[in-house]
């Protein structure tokens, strides 16, 4: 596989001069942990607690295993594991090999995994046998015959694979094998290619995004640094390891000599109760799940006591919660603000003045630039809104085999236009106020949701809420509330405008309700808007 890349001699010669590359790769980074500290915990899953000592020697047989099977510099291995250790053996195996990993959630299913297989020309694909009751040795297995570039797949708990059926290669037994032995193989350098993921797919298909070491490696360290990390951290992970945020709290961790407790499946008091019994005391976190741990009946009861970082990101944290945390939880509550291709952009400190930074995102990490633009690329006036462009060093190396997007997202000077909108407030923070394509237009009258959800989460009987344009004829939109009522209480459409009416334009207000159970968010806590339109549609039919 060859990648194209926006690397130059001279964009690695200014971030080398800057500090933020260097030579560092994920496996020299653990190698140096193992042998400085081989019986420290690494990771803690499902009960199981893994050494730094046993994190390396089973990334090494990993490797040894991949390496048999053919797999080598420049392969492309795609893993959709759940929040296991082995997630973490095989993703750093693969650096050994000078493979490129490819991460996706375990969610996704066989229409974005066929795609993904397919666009990222997949050499090996790794899953479970089964989690959540999703047979993905099924899915798997149709979509195979149609994947020529496809010569392995490891599953995990699986005793067919065990015995070599149907081509498949049991990753228990390559973690197990005492026997193998990982050549140097090609390796990688910190300007390679590591890793692969796809953005979201809030809107249409995925593009896939490319990263080196170091534009991983930079965001993660900065990001450590402002948070005062240290090798005492222990950092709860349920954000899904397949997906950006999750990954890179992961690496944080590892990198910091600390200790990573990983959840497969969130809720709130799984969430709590082992909070409680690692004494846990970094949590990186969509707001809704913050919801929910608010929402936890027994919330007195647990010992929350250890928490000293909360991170809220991938979403805007309505303002009302973080009021409700800040009374309630313990820690700070650092608002963050990032995506896939810019790594950790924005974010609260820990010697910011809560209040006067509530409903920001901070200011920018070191190293990188922010800017506020208009469609042409100019900067747009003081106090005005405009479109976060970011340049820096863990800015992503491009799409991969995406020319048109490339072209589109960079400037000529080399910024990237992340399609959010943003404010500065008069200190300098950054105020998200909406994403260029969920802006809703009633009849030529243009405005972002956010506005009208912030209000909504004050309401007392709201739980979540999402605003979205659904097709009308002689407006083009019309505003469709979609709703999740907190537990025992009703709602009506006249009660949400009552709330509303006297504090925001009448073209704002909900038009419709639709009362939902749940919300269609993205693992990492974005509303799928396009989704919900689609659901909106298909209950009121033809």
């Amino acid at each position: 596989m060859k990648f194209e890349t926006r690397l130059t001699d001279d964009l690695i010669a200014r971030y080398q001069k800057s500090g933020h590359w260097g030579a560092e790769t994920f496996y020299s980074i653990l190698t140096a942990r193992a042998a400085a500290h081989p019986d420290r915990v690494a990771i803690v899953d499902r009960g199981r607690r893994v050494t730094y000592a046993e994190l390396k020697t089973r990334v090494d047989r990993v490797a040894a295993g991949f390496a048999a099977l053919g797999i080598g510099a420049k392969d492309v291995v795609t893993i959709q594991l759940p929040n296991w250790a082995e997630f973490a053996y095989v993703f750093f195996a693969l650096e050994r090999l000078g493979a490129v990993a490819n991460q996706i959630g375990p969610d996704f299913r066989s229409r974005e995994v066929d795609y993904i297989l397919r666009f990222s020309e997949s050499r090996a694909f790794v899953c479970p046998a089964s989690f959540k009751s999703f047979d993905y040795l099924k899915m798997i297995g149709e979509l195979r015959p149609g994947l020529p570039d496809l010569k392995a797949v490891g599953v995990l708990g699986s005793p067919a694979a065990a015995g070599g059926a149907q081509g498949l290669v049991s990753l228990d037994t390559l973690i197990e094998d005492a026997t193998a032995v990982a050549s140097p193989g090609a390796g990688q350098r910190a300007n390679d290619v590591m890793r692969m993921a796809f953005t979201s797919g809030t809107t249409g298909n995925p593009k896939g995004v490319i990263h080196s070491h170091n534009t991983t490696l930079s965001t993660c360290r900065t990001l450590n640094a402002d948070m005062r990390v240290t090798p005492d951290e222990v950092f709860l992970i349920y954000l899904p390891l397949g997906l950006n945020w999750g990954y890179l709290t992961l690496v944080q961790a590892l990198m910091a000599g600390a200790r990573a407790v990983l959840l497969d499946q969130f809720s709130a008091r799984a969430a709590l109760e082992l909070s409680q019994r690692e004494r846990v005391t970094y949590i990186p976190t969509a707001p809704a799940s913050i919801i929910a741990m608010l929402n936890e009946p027994d919330l007195a009861r647990f010992d929350r006591s250890s928490l000293r970082v909360i991170i809220t990101g991938g979403a805007s944290c309505p303002i009302e919660t973080i009021r409700e945390f800040r009374a309630r939880m313990h820690g700070h509550l650092i608002e963050l603000y990032g995506m896939l291709e810019t790594g950790f952009h924005t974010y609260t400190r820990l010697e910011d003045d809560p209040e006067a930074v509530t409903g920001t995102v901070g200011t920018v990490s070191a190293g990188l630039g922010l800017r506020l633009i208009d469609e042409s690329g100019r900067d747009v006036a003081a106090g005005a809104e405009g479109e976060i462009a970011a340049l820096g060093p863990s800015v992503h190396l491009g799409y991969h085999k995406n020319p048109s997007a490339n072209a589109e997202l960079f400037t000529a000077d080399g910024w990237f236009r992340t399609g959010d909108l943003g404010q500065f407030d008069r200190a300098g923070n950054v105020k998200i106020v909406g994403r260029l394509k969920e802006m809703i237009n009633r009849g030529g009258k243009k405005f972002f949701p956010r506005e009208i959800e912030e209000i909504l989460y004050t309401h007392p009987k709201i739980l979540h809420a999402a605003i979205v344009g659904v097709p009308d004829p002689r407006l083009g939109e019309r505003n469709c509330l979609c709703v999740i009522p907190r537990p025992g209480q009703r709602l009506t459409l006249d009660e949400v405008v009552g709330y509303l009416k006297d504090g925001v334009a009448t073209y704002k207000l909900p038009e419709t309700i639709e009362v939902f159970d749940e919300l269609p968010f993205t693992p990492t806590g974005k509303i799928q808007r396009h989704v919900l339109v689609r659901r909106v549609l298909e209950r009121r039919g033809p």
